[in-house]
């Protein structure tokens, strides 16, 4: 078996060239083995199948919440509003009290749900798979919600970014 090449970029240039794509900000929130409710900030959701219904998002294998996605069989995604930048920036810090001054409900295997977002999905996780120094988890949709009254919050080229109005 060859031993692949070693790519002739940086990392920082690869993440550059990756940001020319323009995503949609979501959160994933769970609970850890203690029970504490655990989020983070991602842009690298994916629908996967509609039947069954599935999903997925990465998570870096270095994030602080990691152990408490490898560990908890539910989560949810919600799908950031515009008016939702705090709320991004917050769940991207590491290490501070993410739910502060946010009071969320119960979902599907007492997951924490935001409000106010353009949508959320619940799931129970379908399978991990491992994807170098990130974990892919692929989530059966249980149940969700959605709203069409408000516009996405999106990201590009290492800023936020909204949909131009006509």
């Amino acid at each position: 078996m060859q031993t692949p090449a070693t790519p002739e970029f940086t990392t920082r240039e690869f993440r550059d060239v990756l940001g020319n794509f323009a995503t949609g900000i979501a959160v994933v929130t769970s609970r850890d083995t203690e029970g504490r409710p655990v989020g983070c900030t991602i842009n690298s959701f994916a629908s996967v199948s509609l039947d069954p219904p599935l999903v997925s998002f990465c998570i870096d294998r270095q994030a602080g919440t990691f152990a408490a996605f490898q560990s908890h069989g539910h989560f949810a995604l919600h799908f950031l509003a515009e008016h939702q930048e705090e709320v991004s920036r917050r769940f991207a810090k590491a290490g501070e009290d993410k739910f502060g001054a946010v009071e969320p409900v119960a979902g599907i295997g007492n997951v924490p749900l935001l409000s106010d977002c353009l949508a959320h999905l619940e799931c129970s996780v379908y399978q991990r798979i491992d994807a170098g120094d990130h974990v892919l988890i692929l989530g059966r949709v249980e149940a969700f919600s959605s709203r069409k009254d408000l516009p996405p919050l999106l990201y590009f080229r290492g800023r936020y970014a909204r949909v131009a109005s006509e």
